[in-house]
């Protein structure tokens, strides 16, 4: 893995998106971490320090990515780590959805790389 490389924790329950978006992302200069569930990845980002931005899908089994937010927010206690919400059901209201849970953003799938770009970069201004 490159060294100095912004960190960026994928949590998604299907391996052929976090595939798809570490290989975008690693083109582009970063490093990835992925989760194949949400309690997977509370506890990578409970053990990893240097995540930066957390891509976090929403409809997951077992706890949505809401829930997942949420403790990201409130149990662990990162209530600045930016969280972008990744959705397949771009339905009205899912934004506000997210953000109301504590998402510093929304992406909606199949992701606009362009869009994220813009995104991640955001991230980093605001730090």
């Amino acid at each position: 893995m490159e060294t100095g490389a912004e960190r960026i924790l994928i949590i998604d329950d299907d391996n052929r998106n976090i595939f798809a978006l570490s290989a975008v992302l690693r083109s582009r200069g970063y490093e990835t971490v992925p989760a194949a569930s949400a309690r997977e990845g509370l506890s990578i980002l409970q053990q990893n320090e240097g995540i930066k931005v957390v891509l976090m899908d929403i409809m997951m089994p077992d706890m949505d990515g809401y829930e997942a937010i949420r403790r990201i927010r409130e149990e662990i206690g990162f209530r600045s780590l930016p969280v972008i919400a990744v959705t397949a059901q771009a339905m009205p209201g899912d934004r506000e959805k997210c953000l109301e849970a504590g998402a510093t953003n929304y992406i909606s799938k199949p992701i606009d790389v362009d869009r994220l770009m813009e995104m991640l970069e955001t991230s980093k201004e605001g730090k």
